[in-house]
């Protein structure tokens, strides 16, 4: 999967991903993978400043919590964030649907 394509749609992507219920940040990682059949394996660099960056703008929040006998950062969506996702499939799908349009061929 191509880095640039990634890259705008990250934050979203971890919206979503947090949607159901809190995550710690390996955790949230191991999602992104077992939801994209293993095509999207993102480095810790990458997720956990992503994470932060939420966090500050106030879409998610966090706590420390032991999961598996250790101790976690665990990362909620703030209603704010329910709201940002909302907002983010909805520029997604318009956006997928031009380009297939524009990709798709046919003329």
């Amino acid at each position: 999967m191509e880095a640039d394509i990634l890259r705008g749609n990250l934050e979203g992507m971890l919206l979503s991903v947090l949607e159901d219920g809190g995550l710690h940040g390996y955790a949230v990682i191991e999602e992104l993978r077992r939801r994209s059949g293993s095509a999207i394996d993102l480095p810790s660099g990458t997720v956990y400043p992503a994470l932060h960056r939420l966090e500050a703008a106030r879409l998610v929040r966090s706590e420390w919590a032991v999961v598996g006998g250790r101790r976690r950062r665990t990362y909620h969506l703030t209603s704010a964030g329910q709201r940002a996702l909302s907002d983010k499939r909805t520029a997604w799908r318009e956006v997928s649907s031009l380009i297939s349009v524009v990709l798709g061929g046919g003329s």
